[in-house]
This record gives C-alpha cells, sequence and structure tokens, in this order.
C-alpha cells in the first residue's frame, strides 16, 4: 500500500516531553502548499507500554479534547513509565468547525476506517492513524460524548469481542475509568470505526460517551480528567492507586437492537423521562407533535424492553430515522 502523505514532526522514540504536529499537505484556494497540522504530544520515559488517547473524533465533543489539551499541557516525562501519546483533536478540521464531521469533505473520521492514503482528508487521517499509530500502542483510550445532537449518561464503554480475553481486558479498562455507568456496546454499526481498527490489531480498547448537547460542564470535565488518569495507571504508565467514584459504577449491556428506539416520524419531541430513568417494557417514553398542523395527535414511542435511560436525542426537533432514545439493561453495581 502507498505509503502515507503524512508526516510526524515528532520523533516517536525519543526520550522526553515532545509537542508537535501531524503534517497532512492539503492544496487548497487559500493555500497551494498547505498543510493541515494536527497536534500531538509524545511522552517517554523509558521502557514499557505505549497508551494512545485520543479526544475531538467529531469536532463537537469537547471532553476528550480539553482534558487531553490539558494533560498534554502538565505531563512530564518522569511522572509516567513507557510512552504516552495524546492526540487530542484526531479530526482537526471538524474541531475547528465546531461540527461532527469535517468541513472540507464533510468526512465523519469515525466512520472512514480504516482510512486511505489517497482517499479524502479524512481517509487520509484515519489511514495514518490504522497504519502508525494504532500499531505503536498496546492501549488506546477514545474519548466520546454526544455533541450536538444526542445526551447520553456518562459511561466508559467496552464492546463484545471474538477474543474473550481482549474483551475482558477492554471491559476492566472500562470499568476502572470510573465513570458513573460501564456498558457493554452494541454498536448500529461497527464496520469503519475507530474502535474497530483499534480492536482488530488485538489492542485494548476503550471508549467514552460523557453527556454531550455540544458542550460541556465541570461535572464531565471532571469525569474525564479522573477517567484519563485511571486509564494511565490501568495501561501500565501511571502508578499510584485509582480515584474512585463517589457511587459504585453501574454496569449497562446492549444486548440487541430493541435497545434502540428511532424515530418514523418528522416533528417536536416530548420527553416525558430524564436520562438514568428505570424503564419498563410499553412505557411511553416520548411523544411527537407533527408541525405541519394543530389538532393531530401525538405520536407514541414506547420502550421496547426495560432498563435505564441511556441516551436521547438532544434537540427537540426530530426527523425521520433519528434515534430518538435509547435503553440499556441495567445490570448492577461493579466493585
Amino acid at each position: 500500500m502507498q505509503k502515507s502523505s503524512i508526516t510526524a514532526t515528532v520523533d516517536f522514540d525519543r526520550e522526553g516531553v515532545q509537542h508537535g504536529f501531524l503534517a497532512l499537505p492539503y492544496s487548497h484556494d487559500d493555500s497551494a502548499w498547505g498543510s493541515i497540522m494536527i497536534p500531538i504530544t509524545v511522552i517517554k520515559n523509558g521502557h514499557g507500554p505505549t497508551a494512545l488517547l485520543t479526544g475531538g473524533n467529531h469536532g463537537d465533543e469537547y471532553e476528550g479534547i480539553t482534558s487531553l489539551l490539558k494533560l498534554a499541557n502538565s505531563l512530564q516525562a518522569e511522572q509516567i513509565q513507557g510512552r504516552v501519546i495524546i492526540v487530542p483533536m484526531m479530526n482537526l478540521p471538524a474541531v475547528q468547525n465546531a461540527s461532527r464531521t469535517s468541513s472540507i469533505d464533510k468526512g465523519n473520521l469515525n466512520r472512514s476506517f480504516p482510512g486511505n492514503p489517497v482517499g479524502s482528508v479524512t481517509e487520509k487521517i484515519a489511514d495514518y492513524f490504522t497504519r502508525y499509530l494504532v500499531p505503536m500502542c498496546d492501549f488506546a483510550l477514545d474519548i466520546h460524548s454526544g455533541g450536538k445532537t444526542l445526551d447520553i449518561v456518562p459511561f466508559a464503554a467496552a464492546h463484545r469481542l471474538d477474543n474473550l480475553d481482549q474483551e475482558e481486558a477492554c471491559i476492566l479498562g472500562a470499568k476502572l475509568f470510573g465513570a458513573p455507568y460501564t456498558m457493554i456496546l452494541l454498536e448500529m454499526d461497527a464496520t469503519s470505526l475507530y474502535d474497530t481498527a483499534v480492536e482488530s490489531q488485538g489492542k485494548t480498547f476503550v471508549t467514552t460517551e460523557l453527556r454531550g448537547g455540544g458542550t460541556s460542564t465541570p461535572e464531565t470535565i471532571a469525569y474525564a480528567d479522573r477517567g484519563i488518569r485511571n486509564f494511565l495507571r490501568f495501561s501500565g504508565n501511571l502508578s499510584g492507586d485509582y480515584e474512585k467514584p463517589t457511587l459504585p459504577t453501574r454496569l449497562l449491556d446492549m444486548p440487541d437492537a430493541s435497545c434502540y428506539v428511532q424515530s418514523q416520524h418528522n416533528g417536536i419531541t416530548e420527553y416525558l423521562f430524564e436520562l438514568g430513568d428505570t424503564i419498563k417494557q410499553d412505557d411511553v417514553l416520548a411523544r411527537i407533535y407533527s408541525t405541519e398542523r394543530t389538532g393531530s395527535d401525538p405520536i407514541e414511542y414506547k420502550a421496547q424492553r426495560s432498563g435505564i435511560f441511556a441516551a436521547r436525542r438532544f434537540p427537540a426537533m426530530v426527523n425521520i430515522g433519528d434515534t430518538v432514545a435509547v435503553i440499556a439493561e441495567d445490570c448492577g453495581e461493579l466493585n
């Protein structure tokens, strides 16, 4: 396969702290010989595992971006063992545009893996991670939240995997992250996810969803800050005791597609439950009101299963095909 056009201004094998860029040549109207400069920090201290920490996979999800920028500014080589690679803004064009997808090619980075070295800007970024950064790491943490269109109970997550030892390690990493919830996550389509690209290389992978709405709060930033430090303890890069949450994390599972409630109508949504509420099968979760006329009854959407109200659409305006709600199975406290 063709070599990537992305070049790193850092030496991944050099001891100490380096701040640099992943430089992706990009010729456009405002800069014939321009480049997209994706910030990267590499911290290395002797031999040991490599942890790859990423945020900004989607540009409107701010907990990972903020907490990883803070970490890159503060973490010193003498505090760790091994190597920590920090990329706070994977999809930099999306971050700079405050949007889920790239402002250049509308690419959704987290639906572009394994990527293409001669493809679009977004595909080139995906390819570099798949063929260059992921092979370097032993552990990977990708921090997400709901962005502008979703609100989600704060959780760290792992996936069901064919390799049960790998799955067990990923679930343990998610638990030790220390979010209020730990999710065994069923993706609607995992084919082109960064998660799948990492897991298919046998790495221990944890992802998160830490609320949403296209903003962050002191609480959600605190979840990310603590979770990153705990993940680095889990990966063996950082010493010290795990920072436990005030309450034990609760295990949630998404065993099948009945967890997802998708809209078959356009309109304005009225939710009848708060996130985190306990839901019973056939409970009315939401009503969708037509914006085309008065006098018509709203359409009621019911839960297809019992569980925890784990996620919802953030804007009240809903379109046909949008996910209105996600109901996850409550498996109890994890000690």
